[in-house]
């Protein structure tokens, strides 16, 4: 295979040591449904009901990663990634969502992990990225506390299999989507419309989280744990007062219901206020075990929020091609209004400013804990060209201006210390099915061809260089590509 590294030097170089990696989740990619041991998920259930997903789609066989991480891993170690960010099954591991572990399904991930330490890349599981097995959400779901305390038993099992190889855990992933996408608007598995159990379940993941960091703790003390959130940078559309309202009212409910029980132990109280009626009141003992101590914090960044409480037109967030209910509970009024930028193919507004802003607002308002960008990345509709290849100059300069941002928040003294791109593989896009790619990587789901992007031989010469070319010499076609 032709390496994709490229050696030319950089005028914006990152700290050594920088993490640079790429991220997928189990769903997504795996495949192998039904093969190991594995029991069915929620997003199983989900994708086999009718009008939940875009043309009937679903993961069973995803981009076929069970039987292929060995040639995917190939891949990662051309393009120079130093860390790989992926998530454990738990349907896989623990098909019931509690009792004994699968023993065949931790074999799998022992054997990714160990290809992944043989390849010099770091291993970085998450353990919840939304599959929750389908028993779990028979016995009620994240609704449920006892679904917290499943988790940490889940957890406790895979760290027990995997503690001694693998150095950096995140618990869950976005609970934002998981609980309001989820259980709100059903937009996401397991499609429930309950706004108030959509604010239990919220606080079940994130208590799911403390108490999986304590049991995983006392394992292995010198292990790193974190969660990783979905943040926005949100604004007001106007200065209208009910707009500033909205405004606050969703930074609340998006960033703030969670940044502030995880860092400093407490919920935020105009929250707690928004969501009165909904009987949302969680105990100080459950926020003591939220908001211990954590060695990391992931961002999930991909577009800022701009709002209104005016009336008027709202924009289409596109998190679900079927979209008809607010996930915003208290604040279901708030449009959510574009601001002129422009989009990509998920129709997201790209603003990388947006993520230094929140880069340095958790350096202002939040204890000092080590950053890492655990997804960004920008979703587009792509085929091969005629030379057998994607040119995707718009994922490039998405990457590569918030990239830049990352780089001014560290001149600026924010603990930024890796950056995992979303994603590795195109893939099973949730809701949108197949119809919308994220990938470094295109892949064709007939035949699983993998085929680099321009986009992954750009990101492999930025790993190779350790940064970026100055600001007069913005990455483009040819210029940091890795292309002759």
């Amino acid at each position: 295979m032709t390496s994709l590294r490229n050696e030319t030097s950089t005028e914006i170089r990152f700290p050594a040591g920088f993490r640079w990696g790429a991220a997928t989740a189990a769903y997504q990619i795996e495949g192998a449904a039904a093969e190991g041991g594995r029991g069915p998920s929620i997003w199983d259930t989900f994708c086999r009901t009718p009008g939940k997903v875009l043309n009937g789609e679903n993961g069973d066989i995803a981009v076929d990663h069970y039987h292929r991480f060995a040639d995917d891993i190939a891949l990662m170690a051309d393009l120079g990634l130093t860390a790989y960010r992926f998530s454990i099954s738990w349907p896989r591991v623990q098909p019931a969502g509690a009792g004994r572990a699968n023993e065949e399904g931790l074999d799998f991930y022992r054997r990714l992990v160990d290809a992944l330490l043989a390849a010099g890349i770091e291993p970085w599981p998450t353990l919840y990225h939304w599959d929750l097995p389908q028993p779990l959400e028979d016995a009620g779901g994240w609704p449920e506390r006892e679904t917290a305390h499943r988790f940490a038993d889940y957890a406790d099992l895979v760290h027990a299999a995997l503690g001694d190889r693998v150095r950096n855990w995140t618990t869950v992933n976005e609970p934002w989507c998981a609980a309001f996408l989820g259980y709100a608007s059903g937009e996401h598995a397991p499609g429930r419309i309950d706004p108030a159990g959509s604010l239990r379940a919220a606080h079940h993941l994130l208590l799911g989280h403390g108490l999986a960091v304590e049991a995983m703790r006392a394992r292995t003390p010198d292990n790193g744990f974190g969660a990783a959130v979905n943040l926005y940078a949100v604004s007001p559309a106007t200065g209208d007062p009910a707009d500033v309202d909205a405004a606050r009212r969703i930074d609340g409910l998006q960033n703030r219901l969670f940044l502030d029980p995880l860092l400093l132990g407490r919920y935020p109280e105009d929250v707690l206020a928004d969501t009165g009626p909904y009987g949302f009141a969680p105990s100080d003992a459950d926020l003591a075990v939220i908001g211990r101590p954590i060695d990391h914090l992931g961002i999930n960044y991909y577009s800022r929020h701009t709002v209104a409480g005016t009336p008027g037109e709202a924009a289409q967030t596109a998190s679900s091609p079927f979209s008809t209910q607010s996930p915003w509970v208290g604040s279901d009024h708030v449009r959510f209004v574009p601001a002129g930028r422009p989009v990509t193919g998920m129709g997201w507004e790209i603003d990388a400013s947006g993520l230094h802003e929140i880069l340095t607002r958790l350096r202002r308002e939040y204890p000092s804990v080590p950053l890492y960008i655990t997804e960004n990345g920008a979703g587009y509709d792509e085929v091969l060209d005629e030379s057998g290849t994607v040119r995707d100059a718009a994922r490039i300069a998405y990457l590569d201006g918030h990239l830049r941002a990352c780089h001014e928040a560290i001149t600026e003294g924010v603990p930024l210390r890796g950056y995992f791109t979303w994603s590795l593989l195109d893939n099973f896009e949730w809701a949108w099915g197949y119809s919308k790619r994220f990938g470094l990587v295109h892949v064709d789901y007939a035949t699983q061809r993998r085929v680099p992007k321009d986009s992954a031989r750009w990101y492999a010469g930025v790993i190779g260089r350790g940064g970026l070319p100055g600001r007069g010499q913005r990455a483009g076609h040819g210029e940091g590509t890795g292309q002759p």
